[in-house]
């Protein structure tokens, strides 16, 4: 597994490469200043691994680099945030 989450604009969502020809992404959609985080997948046999906290940092890191507000719609982004308050500034 590499350890670089990347943005896939083409697909509006943030990516890890998790092996096997498997990724784990988080989906997005982009409006001017907000970044609306609306659904993360990692497949499942890799669950309980952190698998998806890293796309979520990555993502958060992303937004707070940009100047972006988020809204975290996705149940497991909205978890992550929690978690980690030193995301929430972020958060609209």
């Amino acid at each position: 597994m590499t350890s670089e989450v990347r943005n896939n604009t083409a697909r509006h969502r943030f990516e890890l490469d998790v092996g096997d020809g498997q990724t784990a992404v988080a989906y997005y959609q982009l409006s001017r200043d907000v970044i609306t985080f609306t659904h993360t997948e990692v497949p499942q046999q890799l669950w309980d691994r952190g698998i998806g906290s890293k796309v979520a940092r990555g993502a958060f890191e992303y937004a707070r680099t940009q100047g972006l507000k988020v809204v975290a719609k996705c149940p497991f982004m909205s978890a992550y945030v929690v978690k980690h308050p030193e995301f929430g500034d972020h958060l609209r």
